[in-house]
């Protein structure tokens, strides 16, 4: 007998059980409307605003780049804030992309590890962005090539983060301890971002809590939002019509898969260091990742390829890194052979494009030039 899988461990007959009451990571060819209808409802992501009305904040210029620092009430808490990048001195209207950031562990800064903004990057931003994105501020990068890019916060990041002060009594006790923990450790005190840390970690897993007590879900959360920022950009006069895209690492890769399945304004998508197929997850995976992707009744919505893939033929790229390790490799050959085979039943294979990297858990700069020229094919710049 196999053994069982490692996240499955003293729960023997439960995989089996959940399979003989519904479709589980289905591998029939699912309807990709149908797919969309279950994850709106699975993810419970309530109503998105018909039209927000940014304020403009803050202009600059610098490093070749135009940015403007946006904010707009997304109907929960307080503000959201993103900046908007534009190539310096260009004024007609350019082909829109929606950079998503990632988890990273880092809940203090949201747009700063991928975007240089007015103020230069603090060091946990670029200690964010060293670690994942080879120190490159990938967003001014696109902006420079001749994009609008915008930037946003994710619900439960930078600007949109819960206060401490606001956190549940169990939380800031769990917080509490595991600063001082690493102040011993290090024999430092932290610093305020450091610090936030500390909190945001046990915050998370009580947010989803609180979320799906209201019939949402972290992922619904951050996926509304997202369709908020994506809307935005979509409806700008200096924005190309037709639709944005979007692309993002790790949590924003898959915030990328949720906003391409979600949105009519979404006109490419690239998904990146973010994909497997989820069966091969439970062997010791799953708890690495965040609520972004495993949201509870997920794999009763589909294969998490299959939803990456629901809007095929739609333009869709995904990065694989081959050492990463937050992914089974078999789970991520497997992914991309199921999306391959779905745009070639839809009868545009030539639409998805997987490229495997020898890497880790990343998006260095060879993989973001294939990102950027994918986007160049499918907005003809």
């Amino acid at each position: 007998m196999d053994p069982a899988p490692a996240d499955l461990r003293s729960l023997d007959g439960l995989l089996d059980l959940a399979r003989s009451a519904s479709p589980l990571f289905s591998a029939e060819e699912p309807d990709g409307e149908a797919v969309v209808s279950r994850l709106r409802t699975t993810l419970g992501v309530l109503p998105v605003p018909e039209r927000v009305s940014p304020e403009v904040v803050q202009t600059w210029t610098a490093g070749g780049v135009d940015g403007t620092v946006l904010r707009w009430d997304v109907g929960v808490g307080g503000p959201s804030e993103g900046w908007l990048l534009r190539p310096a001195g260009v004024t007609t209207a350019l082909p829109g992309v929606v950079a998503l950031h990632c988890h990273g562990g880092v809940k203090y800064y949201g747009k700063e590890k991928v975007a240089d903004g007015p103020e230069p990057a603090a060091p946990g931003a670029l200690a964010a962005r060293a670690g994942l994105y080879d120190g490159v501020a990938y967003a001014n990068e696109l902006a420079r090539r001749g994009y609008a890019v915008l930037v946003p916060d994710a619900f439960g990041w930078g600007s949109r983060r819960v206060p401490v002060a606001d956190m549940p009594d169990r939380v800031r006790a769990a917080g509490d301890l595991a600063a001082a923990a690493r102040e011993a450790e290090t024999g430092k005190t932290l610093d305020d971002p450091a610090r936030y840390e500390a909190y945001a970690g046990p915050l998370e897993d009580a947010m989803a809590k609180l979320l799906g007590i209201l019939g949402t879900s972290w992922g619904g959360a951050v996926a509304r939002e997202d369709a908020i920022a994506v809307d935005l950009l979509a409806s700008r006069e200096d924005v190309l019509p037709g639709g944005v895209g979007v692309v993002g690492l790790s949590g924003g890769g898959a915030r990328a898969a949720l906003a391409t399945a979600l949105n009519e304004n979404v006109r490419a998508a690239a998904v990146i260091a973010m994909m497997s197929t989820l069966a091969p997850m439970l062997d010791g995976y799953v708890h690495k990742h965040t609520w972004m992707m495993m949201n509870p009744g997920i794999g009763r919505v589909a294969d998490w390829p299959d939803i990456a893939a629901a809007r095929r033929p739609r333009p869709l790229l995904v990065g694989y890194a081959e050492r990463d390790q937050l992914f089974p490799p078999a789970g991520m050959r497997a992914a991309h052979e199921l999306i391959a085979a779905r745009y070639a039943a839809a009868g545009a294979p030539q639409a998805y494009r997987g490229t495997f990297i020898d890497a880790p858990h990343s998006f260095p700069p060879d993989l973001q030039q294939q990102t950027w020229e994918f986007f160049d094919q499918v907005f003809g710049v």
